[in-house]
């Protein structure tokens, strides 16, 4: 499902959504947690505070895209890390979880958009944002999973709070603009080819 909001013609909306499904058959199903409203699910008790993601990808316009994002914390590593730093770059955050089962799923269609990133020699950064979990937690599935690119610890949520409620679903991806602004969304899983698509996307209309 693609939003009416994207700038995007019907074809290019067919592409990106067929990867989706080509790309494993479950990437338009809900993401973690039942089918609940985010009241029933944080009320729950069990672990589950978060919304589901359904896989809408959604572009935002140039001139529909709000404010900067301004996005600082400390890595898993313990290392201090902001986006301020980053000049005419691109960058794309991924929210996630270790306990988050479609995150798992996605975690080497990420590591794979960042490898083919590197190797094209984009203006690329990608950045995961950890959540509900202790650094160490969200390390040692770092590890696991051979991922390169860096992450910030959860620090009680306040690096999500900075994506200006685009983060409600986990997982979800954002693609910022070179000017730190949300320029497309993912909400849920996202594929590799789905996510080089739309940071290819950024990268040729702004």
């Amino acid at each position: 499902m693609v939003s009416d909001a994207a700038p995007l013609t019907r074809r290019r909306a067919l592409q990106l959504a067929t990867s989706l499904v080509a790309a494993g058959g479950t990437a338009l199903l809900a993401g973690c947690g039942a089918e609940q409203s985010a009241a029933d699910q944080a009320r729950s008790g069990d672990r589950k505070g978060y919304v589901s993601g359904d896989g809408t990808i959604e572009q935002i316009p140039p001139g529909s895209r709000r404010d900067p994002v301004r996005l600082s914390g400390t890595t898993l590593e313990g290392r201090p890390w902001s986006n301020a730093d980053l000049r005419a770059t691109v960058l794309v955050v991924n929210v996630w979880g270790s306990w988050c089962p479609p995150c798992i799923s996605e975690a080497a269609d990420l590591q794979k958009a960042w490898e083919s990133v590197q190797r094209r020699r984009l203006p690329v950064r990608f950045l995961g944002l950890d959540k509900m979990e202790t650094p160490a937690t969200g390390l040692s599935f770092q590890r696991q999973h051979r991922i390169t690119y860096p992450s910030l610890a959860y620090d009680g949520g306040v690096p999500i709070l900075a994506l200006q409620g685009k983060a409600v679903a986990t997982p979800t991806t954002l693609v910022l603009d070179t000017s730190a602004r949300i320029a497309a969304r993912v909400s849920g899983p996202v594929t590799a080819s789905v996510l080089t698509g739309l940071i290819d996307d950024v990268l040729s209309k702004g």
